[in-house]
């Protein structure tokens, strides 16, 4: 008698079929709106929310405001809403988002490659002493940000922004933001090569156009071709980084998917020469490959980074190639080393035309309307009508003759600004914080204010080139990753068991050739009133182990976490 066939299903339960889904790629025909921001991206532009605060919202006040505009497209135009004062860092993860909103809005305006007439910087402080309560911090993308601005008094900004040629255009929001210069582009004597003319056709092909303005993540931007590499193009989502090709001359190395946030990822040379006049075409290349290939079904993942990390260089370039610029780049080489620490053009230097610039530091970024008019008002006495912003939190004073430049100095740090910094002032910044900021736990710009002053009283001998970067949540807005010291606020245990605001550390991250992420030391937490005695604690051993030129950096990487606790 045959056996009786056995039956494999009766055995092992099917599985129930599932259709995967994608990473929500628009190339890839995944246009089904996977997550909440998606949703009201695809509702409606977030470049179309300014005719809804121009003639409703404004006029109606915070209450007539649309979530989906409230916490969404509204930053496509430079603002988000700021955190209500009173609660603190324990909640931040824990209320609703309307429980945090305060009926105040951050506003940013948007400055790229750092570049201001005196007559410009002189109404962004006159709009901030009206309307800002005086508040105006530079930050590290080369913007200023106010504070405790109101719905109603958005249309007059932005008529008087935009009467002396600037905007808010999607300073904010999943679109291409600022794009990082270098301050003292066009006027360097080590200048490699120029890249204003290019940062002005992107701005006027790209900026404000609905073709750019729904991308699946925000877009960071930054060209830059001086030799001390001044635009931090290792973290950014696409860089052009100045380089001599041996055949072709002065033209860019292009990088791609940098990032910090919760996880961090240094940009990738695609190996690639660009000469200036095609350089808007690449950035167009690239932002439209993030367009239509980024990842949109988990915010998580919807930086261009994941998308470089999961194809690599070689097939990124092939695309970009061969869908996007139907031709091949041309094959180049890397950047040379800097051969100064500091990225950030403080201090007297002299121009290629025989007139010199000035930068000067203020404490963590933090200025305010009146210091502003008033570095316009000095600036125009000594004969300068062209100011800077860095991407480190600093300003630069353009074409000063050699005679002025004492008396400039003088008017400068009479206003608290230094030209000639500790090694402290210059190298400390700090993100918004709980002051302001929805998503903090810990305070910021004063912790840093404080600390520098602490650590000049304490150690005033300290020389050597020093970054000390405090964020106020995970987010890396003020890069602690990359620091020599950074600080990641969180809420820590005292001595007493006590929740207080404190941080965890990182050490000796960098930025330059030798980019690399900090080492977190297991356990290292300090609390914010331990923060200088730490401090003081480390670079004492620092002093005592390090070897002939060693830069902390390299010291932190090697010591023991005995060293380093």
């Amino acid at each position: 008698m045959a056996a009786t066939p056995q039956n494999p299903a009766a055995e092992t339960p099917r599985r129930k079929a599932s259709r995967h889904r994608g990473e929500g790629q628009w190339a890839a025909g995944h246009f089904t709106p996977l997550n909440g921001n998606e949703q009201f991206k695809k509702d409606d532009d977030g470049l179309n929310v300014r005719t809804r605060i121009e003639t409703i919202y404004s006029k109606r006040g915070f209450q007539s405001i649309d979530p989906n505009d409230l916490r969404g497209r509204m930053r496509w135009w430079g603002l988000y809403t700021q955190r209500k004062p009173g609660i603190d860092g324990g909640k931040t993860a824990i209320l609703e988002p309307e429980e945090l909103d305060d009926e105040y809005f951050m506003l940013r305006v948007r400055i790229d490659g750092g570049r201001l007439t005196t007559a410009q910087l002189r109404v962004i402080g006159e709009i901030s002493q009206e309307f800002a309560r005086g508040t105006a911090d530079l930050t590290d993308r080369q913007n200023v940000q106010y504070h405790w601005i109101r719905i109603e008094d958005v249309p007059e900004i932005w008529n008087r922004l935009e009467a002396v040629g600037l905007s808010t255009t999607e300073a904010c929001g999943d679109t291409p933001r600022v794009i990082l210069g270098s301050p003292v582009a066009g006027i360097a004597e080590d200048e490699i090569i120029d890249g204003t003319p290019a940062i002005d056709e992107i701005q006027r092909r790209i900026i404000g156009d609905q073709a750019f303005s729904n991308l699946p993540r925000k877009f960071k931007s930054a060209i830059s071709g001086s030799p001390l590499l001044d635009v931090a193009h290792e973290i950014n989502d696409i860089a052009f980084v100045g380089v001599v090709h041996p055949e072709h001359g002065p033209g860019f190395d292009l990088w791609v998917g940098g990032g910090l946030s919760t996880n961090p990822k240094i940009g990738q040379r695609l190996g690639a020469w660009v000469p200036l006049d095609e350089v808007p075409d690449v950035y167009e290349g690239v932002i439209s490959i993030f367009r239509d290939y980024g990842y949109r079904r988990l915010r998580t993942r919807a930086r261009l980074k994941f998308l470089v990390a999961d194809w690599g260089t070689e097939k990124f370039r092939q695309v970009l190639e061969t869908e996007y610029l139907k031709r091949a780049l041309i094959d180049g080489p890397a950047p040379d080393q800097p051969v100064e620490r500091w990225r950030d053009h403080v201090g007297v230097h002299r121009q290629k035309d025989g007139l010199f610039y000035v930068g000067f530091a203020p404490r963590v970024g933090r200025v305010d309307g009146t210091t502003l008019t008033k570095i316009a008002e000095v600036a125009e006495a000594h004969g300068s009508g062209r100011v800077r912003t860095t991407a480190e939190q600093k300003m630069v004073v353009l074409d000063v003759a050699k005679d002025q430049v004492d008396s400039l100095v003088a008017g400068l740090e009479a206003l608290d600004l230094a030209v000639r910094p500790s090694p402290f002032r210059r190298g400390t910044m700090a993100c918004t914080g709980i002051e302001y900021c929805k998503l903090a736990i810990v305070e910021t710009k004063a912790r840093g204010a404080s600390l520098i002053d602490e650590l000049e009283r304490r150690i005033p001998e300290f020389d050597e080139p020093l970054t000390i970067n405090i964020n106020g949540c995970p987010n890396a807005c003020a890069r602690i990753q990359v620091a020599d010291i950074g600080l990641k606020g969180q809420l820590v245990l005292d001595a007493d068991g006590e929740q207080v605001e404190g941080y965890q550390v990182h050490l000796g991250g960098a930025l330059g050739l030798e980019a690399g992420f900090g080492r977190k030391v297991r356990g290292l937490k300090v609390t914010s009133d331990e923060l200088p005695d730490y401090i003081e604690r480390v670079l004492t051993r620092f002093k005592e182990e390090r070897e002939d030129g060693e830069r902390f950096a390299a010291w932190a990487s090697r010591a023991s976490e005995e060293s380093l606790s």
